[in-house]
């Protein structure tokens, strides 16, 4: 009888200890694929700032010191050159950065993008620009009033932030090409901590200020 019971002990015995090698080897493998997740995504930030760190080299060297845009513009300089639009520079955020052409994935790993169906500065209508949060941490400190930059091949933009708002991403008001006037939107994800898996966006919508538009807009 004793022996029989300690047969049953023992056959109960071996699945417990199978089972908690189980465990360990599951522990084990999700501190592994954290890690290179880890890895990888820091990887990807380092090479990312590199990147735009050059660009930004780059266009200060091919573009020169800002200066004010001339009465009439050649349309051949409103095109990217080398992937590369303008230059954004937002004095209170000590921000600057070279400002790709397009809002898809494989621009935005690196930095801001412009969106091809907006327009370029100096235009009327909407200048949109858009980034990843991980770029723009800093962009809700952001108000009503302050200095936001553009420095483009043909002269100088600056605008003033009006207002900020946080939208679905399905929304139709945050991003107007055509709006009557002179304006700058910036996109980004939020919240800004979620990063890809964000659900919202922020926007931040600024007017030319300098060069005074010659006109309101659109008639």
């Amino acid at each position: 009888m004793h022996a029989r019971r300690a047969f049953v002990r023992h056959a109960f015995a071996v699945p417990r200890v199978r089972f908690g090698h189980v465990l360990t080897v599951v522990w084990a493998t999700c501190v592994v694929v954290g890690l290179l997740l880890l890895a990888d995504f820091g990887y990807g930030m380092w090479r990312g700032v590199s990147e735009q760190n050059h660009l930004n080299q780059v266009w200060q060297y091919q573009a020169g010191p800002p200066v004010a845009p001339p009465p009439v513009i050649d349309p051949k300089l409103k095109r990217p050159l080398n992937g590369v639009d303008f230059a954004i520079q937002i004095p209170k955020l000590h921000y600057f950065a070279a400002v790709k052409e397009g809002v898809g994935t494989g621009v935005l790993y690196s930095g801001p993008g412009h969106y091809p169906t907006t327009r370029w500065p100096g235009d009327p209508g909407t200048v949109g620009v858009a980034a990843h949060n991980v770029y723009w941490i800093n962009f809700p400190q952001l108000h009503a009033g302050d200095e936001v930059d553009i420095q483009t091949r043909y002269g100088l933009y600056r605008y003033r932030v009006t207002d900020t708002a946080i939208v679905n991403p399905d929304s139709r008001t945050a991003l107007i090409a055509d709006a009557n006037g002179y304006f700058l939107t910036l996109t980004t994800c939020w919240p800004l901590w979620a990063g890809a898996f964000a659900t919202q966006r922020f926007i931040i919508h600024a007017a030319q200020y300098w060069p005074v538009p010659v006109r309101p807009g659109y008639f």
